[in-house]
């Protein structure tokens, strides 16, 4: 712009010049003037752009510096996340071997769990796949096949290396709270049912997810129905379909990235159970240095739109040097490559019978249940060392038992357990109120005392108190087990959830059912998928009758009724004999029961009574 309007100021001025003096000067001097006035204005033209490119070169290297020029539409790279070095190590270890399940994050909130996800997904290179596939089947087979390319090779003859591949992106796929089992699973497609004539099954959200990320954010607040679903195609590695005519089976194999607020909800056993890692965030708080870093690392990305410095600006003594785009994306083009060859490596990395046999005796020191530690132990292991591109070492095998065998230890307390494997410790409960039972030693004291007392005489008497003997007392009242286990037998069960109520009336809709009686609440999409196939069928059939004109056609057997389910509470009923001398026992012992009991009613939806009886009257 300076140049610009320099420039633009040579030219008016010369053109004021030759105009102005033109009938004062002869031809001679007129000239030497001119030629004067353009060399001055033509040097001081030129040293002006020379000073405006040394301040944009000074510029562009302070925002070199302290911002990095982004493309539109980029994730937070993983690599910029400041500390949690444990739970990046995992979450690489998750991409190189598959069968570790994935990672479960916990954390309050704005602690870059999601962050952490997403970037991990930058990571991933691309996958082969056969093309046209909505399964990502891998052209080699190694993790199976589903049912329709299953039967397409058998029909025509073929095997799987005479299909066409192609690459694409790794997937990343998030699954929402409110998801149904139909569209996590799969189900029929009403549209192309209705064009085909015949029954078309939609791939669901973990078809998409096979072979890349499952991110699935607060898994503590999933229905329990369905994380139990996730749980097994998760082990299993297959999702099989069995409903409305349908029968497929597809391969799932993805890593799945699972985040949670322990302030909202816990996470159920059986589901840490199954995932190799679990970690947590808020077990080391970040330091000054570390918050300055990160804040840094945020505003600097996307250009430095925001608070760009000045060109004369220099950046604070400690303050956090930015990287450029270029150095990022080279770091994780280096990760990339070392994700790649660490799954080669990973099938020629074998552990071997003495390092086994260590991971065994520390599951076995630390009460460990099941099997399952020791397998995701060596996984943890074989992963650990094809990343840095060696043998199984003594480091790994520290890092296996640190990950996944002393989170699921049942007594031994390790003081170097790392800290981020345990959860952080419960604030200190507030001190007891200072209770000051002296008397008054100053004469101002005394006063107000004096006039307290004068007061409280100034009051009307209240009414008398009940005597000490007919207080109903909890404490110290010897419950029997039998009948606390009552309250919390139905935690007990398979799933580890409480029980549910199943009705057409409220609730969550979790499946459509067969009706039966009458129809209260109608599954549209259920009854447009049972009736899709028929379509033509019936359009045929309808020539000439007064449902000619219909565009659909809905019969009694395509109905299909919503399935609901809520919650269940126990009711408990304490039924207490008030008469004869020993009534103030058995109220005290049923009291205190009822305070027992109703410390968890809240979030059980349990319901306490208590019905004290006398004769022939009974209260409640």
């Amino acid at each position: 712009m300076a140049r610009i309007a320099l420039v633009a100021l040579l030219a008016l001025l010369g053109g004021r010049q030759c105009r102005g003096f033109a009938p004062m000067l002869s031809r001679s001097a007129r000239g030497s003037r001119l030629a004067a006035t353009a060399e001055d204005f033509a040097a001081r033209a030129k040293a002006a752009m020379e000073e405006d490119d040394q301040a944009s070169a000074a510029a562009s290297k302070a925002s070199a510096s302290r911002g990095m020029d982004v493309p539109a539409g980029e994730t937070f790279p993983l690599g910029l996340v400041v500390g949690n070095e444990n739970i990046k190590t995992a979450l690489l270890l998750a991409a190189v071997n598959a069968d570790l399940g994935g990672v479960i994050i916990s954390g309050r909130r704005g602690t870059a769990k999601s962050v952490m996800a997403r970037g991990l997904h930058r990571l991933l290179p691309p996958i082969e796949v056969i093309k046209g596939s909505a399964y990502n089947i891998d052209p080699e087979g190694a993790l199976g096949i589903d049912t329709f390319l299953k039967d397409s090779l058998d029909k025509e003859g073929k095997d799987l290396s005479d299909l066409e591949t192609e690459i694409v992106p790794a997937p990343f796929v998030q699954v929402p709270l409110n998801v149904m089992e139909d569209r996590l699973l799969g189900s029929v497609d009403v549209e192309e049912s209705v064009k085909q004539g015949k029954t078309v099954f939609q791939p669901g959200l973990l078809a998409r997810a096979h072979r890349g990320i499952l991110y699935l954010d607060d898994i503590n607040l999933l229905d329990s129905e369905l994380s139990n679903i996730l749980m097994g195609v998760i082990s299993d590695g297959f999702v099989n379909v069995e409903r409305e005519g349908v029968s497929v089976r597809y391969p799932c194999k993805p890593i799945l990235v699972a985040t949670y607020n322990p302030e909202e909800n816990e996470v159920r056993d059986h589901i840490l159970d199954r995932i190799a890692i679990s970690l947590s965030v808020d077990s080391v708080p970040l330091t000054l240095e570390q918050r300055l870093e990160a804040v840094d690392g945020v505003l600097g990305f996307g250009g430095g739109k925001i608070n760009p410095p000045a060109p004369s600006e220099e950046a604070p003594e400690g303050a956090p040097e930015r990287l450029t785009w270029e150095e990022v994306m080279d770091q994780e083009d280096q990760l990339k490559t070392r994700i790649v060859f660490a799954r080669e490596d990973l099938k020629e990395t074998p552990i071997s019978d003495a390092q086994l046999q260590y991971i065994c005796e520390e599951a076995t020191r630390s009460g460990c249940q099941g099997q399952r530690a020791e397998l995701f132990a060596v996984q943890i292991a074989r992963a650990s060392a094809a990343l840095e591109g060696r043998q199984i070492e003594a480091d790994d095998l520290r890092l296996a038992v640190r990950l996944a065998i002393l989170p699921r230890s049942s007594f031994m307390e390790n003081p170097e357990m790392d800290p981020d494997v345990q959860m952080p410790p419960p604030p200190p409960p507030p001190p007891p109120p200072s209770q000051d039972l002296d008397e008054p030693e100053t004469e101002q004291e005394e006063q107000d005392v004096e006039e307290k007392e004068e007061q409280e005489q100034e009051q009307p008497e209240e009414a008398p108190q009940l005597p000490q003997e007919f207080m109903f007392d909890m404490e110290g009242t010897p419950i029997d087990p039998e009948l606390l286990q009552f309250a919390q037998k139905q935690k007990s069960g398979k799933s580890g959830g409480r029980g549910l109520i199943f009705s057409q009336e409220r609730g969550r809709y979790i499946k459509p059912m067969l009706p039966r009686g009458k129809v209260k609440r109608l599954a549209v999409d259920a009854t447009m998928r049972a009736a899709a196939p028929f379509q033509s069928g019936r359009r045929a059939r309808s020539v000439g009758t007064k449902d000619e004109k219909r565009k659909v056609f809905i019969e009694n057997s395509d109905v299909r009724v919503k399935r609901m389910a809520r919650k269940a509470g126990s009711l408990i009923i304490f039924m207490v004999d008030a008469s004869g001398s020993m009534a103030l026992n058995r109220m005290n012992a049923a009291k205190g029961a009822c305070m027992s009991l109703l410390e968890e009613a809240y979030q059980s939806r349990d319901k306490v009574c208590l019905i004290p009886f006398q004769g022939e009257q009974a209260e409640v």
